[in-house]
C-alpha cells in the first residue's frame, strides 16, 4: 500500500513540477543563508508575481551547490544556468532573462572542471531538490530503496548487498561497513539502536552539515534501510547544536516520513518498526567519538569508554548499536537501488565509491566537492579546486583534521584512498581539506591543530590530557624563538607516547600533524630553532639568533 501511495505521490509532484515552464533553485545552505539568500527567494517571488509570471515558473529553496565561494548561487532549470554572488536586486535581470539571453555578470559556466570532474552520488539532490518537502523526495525517487529493501530483501540480503559494494565507513577510519552490519546484525538482544553521527567537529570540515541540510530524506532512508538490516527498532541522529538548520530539516523530514507510514510501526505492512529522533551535542569535539557519543545521548559526560565490548556488542545502554556516520548513510540508498556491482565499479581496489570533500584555506573554488576513489590531490588542488590565488605556491594539504596529516607537494600526484593517505602520514578523516600556500609556517599549523586538541580533550586519560599540553607548549616555545635541539627530541618522544597510550581516537591522532610536519617539513623546525627564524614570517620571535 505505501509503495502504491509513494508512487501516486511522486506522479503527483512530476505532474505539478511539468506545469512550470522553469524552475529556479535558491540556495539555502547555511553559507549562502549567511548572505541572505532567503531575500533573493523573496525578491524572486515577488519579481514573478508583479509580471504575472508566477504559473510559468517556480523558485524552490535547495540545498547547497558546492561553490561556496561564488554564493549565493542560483540555478535555472532546463536551462542549466548557474548565477553567482547573486543580490536581491539582481531579482528583475534574472525574471528577464527566463526567456532571454542569461545575465552574463552573474553567469559562472558549468562546464569547468570544478562541475565536470566531479561523480555526484551522495550529492546527487543537493541544489537540485528542495529539502523541505518530502514530494521533492518522492519525485527524485525518494524511498524507492526502502520499499525495496523491506519488502523484496531479507535484512541478510541487504546486509550481503552492502558488503559486496566495498562501502567503507566515511567517517575516519574506513571500517567496512557490510561487516559492522553484520556484526550488530548477529548481536544478541530484544532492543537494538542504531545512531547517525552528524557530530562533525573538524576545522575546515562542513561536509556532514550540507548533506544534512539538502539531502535530510537521503540519510533517513539509508538509516531505515539500516535498521531493518541489524535488527534496530529505535535510532538516533545525534548532531551538534551549531547546526540548528540541519536539525531543523531533520526534524521536519522525520515527521513527513512518518506521516507517510515510512517511520513507526509495521513500516510497509511489515512488522518492522522503527522511531527516530534528533539529539543534539554540546559541540564536544571529543562526542564524534562513538563511545563518547553514546555517553552523551545516554545524558551522560560526553567522554570515552574502553572498548572493548564494542558498541555492535554492548552500546547504547548495554544494547547492541550501530553508528555510521552521515555520509555513510547517505550511500545507502542509492546502493540499494543500482547494485552492489555499480558502486564497487567506482574507486579503487580497495577504496570503493566516492568521497565528499570540504575544499577550504588558500584554494580558488572553496566548497563541496565529491570525486571518485583514487583521483590524485593534484586534480582536487589544482583542476577542481582552481589552484592557489594571488599567484602563490601551493605548500601543503591538511587532510583528516585534527587526526591527519600536512601532506607536501611531492605527494600531490598519489590517489586519495585510504590506504596511501595513510602510508604518508595522514589519514581521510571525514572529509576535510585545507590548502596552505607559502605564507603559511608549518610550526604554527601544527601548533594550531594540538592547541585544538589540547581545549577539546575530554581530561579523562592522563597522556591526553597532560601530554597535549605538553607538546602544545614546546610547539610554542618553538613559534617563539625560545626551544632548543632538546625540546625537539622531546616533542617527538611525546608524540609517539602519546600516541601510544592514550584512551581514545582523539588523544592517539591528536600527535599526527605535528608528526607529519616533522616528517616533510623539518627544515622549518631546524629555522625556528637554530636560527630563530620563521621562513613565512608568521611567529614573532621573543628570542633571536
Amino acid at each position: 500500500m505505501i509503495a502504491e501511495e509513494l508512487a501516486r505521490a511522486a506522479a503527483l509532484e512530476q505532474e505539478e513540477r511539468s506545469k512550470f515552464k522553469h524552475h529556479v533553485y535558491v540556495c539555502m545552505g547555511t553559507a549562502c543563508l549567511a548572505c541572505h539568500s532567503d531575500q533573493i527567494k523573496t525578491a524572486l517571488d515577488d519579481e514573478l508575481k508583479q509580471r504575472g509570471k508566477e504559473h510559468e515558473c517556480k523558485v524552490s529553496p535547495a540545498g547547497c551547490q558546492g561553490l561556496c565561494a561564488a554564493g549565493p548561487m542560483v540555478s535555472v532549470d532546463p536551462e542549466n544556468r548557474l548565477y553567482h554572488s547573486v543580490t536581491p536586486a539582481d531579482a528583475a535581470a534574472i525574471v528577464e532573462s527566463l526567456d532571454a539571453e542569461p545575465v552574463k555578470r552573474l553567469s559562472h559556466e558549468t562546464d569547468t572542471p570544478f562541475f565536470t570532474r566531479q561523480e555526484r552520488i551522495v550529492l546527487s539532490h543537493s541544489g537540485k531538490l528542495n529539502p523541505d518537502e518530502i514530494d521533492d523526495y518522492f519525485a527524485e525517487g525518494g524511498y524507492e530503496a526502502t520499499i525495496k529493501a523491506i519488502t523484496e530483501m531479507t535484512p541478510a540480503e541487504v546486509i550481503d548487498t552492502i558488503t559486496k559494494s566495498g562501502l567503507r565507513g566515511r567517517g575516519g577510519a574506513g571500517y567496512p561497513t557490510g561487516l559492522k552490519w553484520s556484526t550488530v546484525a548477529k548481536a544478541r538482544g530484544n532492543q537494538k539502536y542504531i545512531i547517525c553521527n552528524g557530530d562533525e567537529g573538524d576545522p575546515g570540515a562542513f561536509m556532514d552539515r550540507s548533506v544534512m541540510e539538502a539531502s535530510p530524506h537521503r540519510i533517513l532512508e539509508g538509516m531505515i534501510i539500516a535498521a531493518y538490516a541489524v535488527g534496530a527498532s529505535r535510532g538516533y541522529i545525534y548532531v551538534r547544536a551549531e547546526y540548528p538548520l540541519a536539525v531543523k530539516r531533520l526534524r521536519q523530514a522525520i515527521r513527513q516520513a512518518g506521516k507517510h507510514g515510512l517511520l513507526g510501526a509495521n513500516i510497509c505492512g511489515t512488522p518492522f518498526n522503527l522511531e527516530l529522533d534528533v539529539r543534539l551535542g554540546a559541540g564536544a569535539f571529543v562526542c564524534g567519538e562513538e563511545t563518547a557519543l553514546m555517553a552523551s545521548i545516554e545524558g551522560k559526560r560526553g567522554i570515552p569508554s574502553p572498548r572493548p565490548p564494542y558498541p555492535a556488542e554492548s552500546g547504547l545502554w548495554g544494547h547492541p548499536t550501530l553508528i555510521n556516520n552521515v555520509e555513510t548513510f547517505a550511500n545507502i540508498a542509492p546502493i540499494i537501488c543500482n547494485g552492489a556491482t555499480w558502486f564497487s565499479s567506482i574507486g579503487t581496489e580497495k577504496s570503493k565509491g566516492t568521497k565528499v570533500f570540504a575544499l577550504s584555506g588558500a584554494i580558488t573554488h572553496t566548497g563541496l566537492i565529491e570525486v571518485p576513489m583514487g583521483i590524485s590531490l593534484r586534480e582536487i588542488v589544482f583542476d577542481i579546486g582552481g589552484g592557489i590565488p594571488n599567484g602563490r605556491k601551493f605548500k601543503a594539504v591538511q587532510t583528516g583534521g585534527p587526526s591527519g596529516g600536512c601532506i607536501p607537494e611531492a605527494h600531490l600526484d598519489m590517489p586519495v584512498d585510504y590506504e596511501s593517505l595513510m602510508s604518508i602520514g595522514s589519514i581521510m578523516g571525514s572529509g576535510g581539506m585545507i590548502i596552505m600556500d607559502e605564507t603559511s609556517c608549518m610550526v604554527d599549523v601544527a601548533k594550531y591543530f594540538m592547541e585544538f586538541c589540547m581545549s577539546e580533550s575530554c581530561g579523562k586519560c592522563i597522556p591526553c590530557r597532560v601530554g597535549t599540553a605538553q607538546m602544545y607548549r614546546l610547539l610554542d616555545r618553538i613559534t617563539t624563538g625560545e626551544a632548543d635541539l632538546s625540546d625537539l627530541e622531546t616533542l617527538e618522544s611525546l608524540c609517539d607516547m602519546v600516541k601510544a597510550t592514550s584512551l581514545c581516537g582523539l588523544g592517539q591522532s591528536a600527535p599526527n600533524p605535528v608528526q607529519s610536519t616533522l616528517r616533510y617539513f623539518r627544515d622549518e623546525y631546524l629555522e625556528h630553532i637554530v636560527h630563530k627564524h620563521c621562513p613565512a614570517g608568521v611567529c614573532k620571535m621573543k628570542v633571536m639568533a
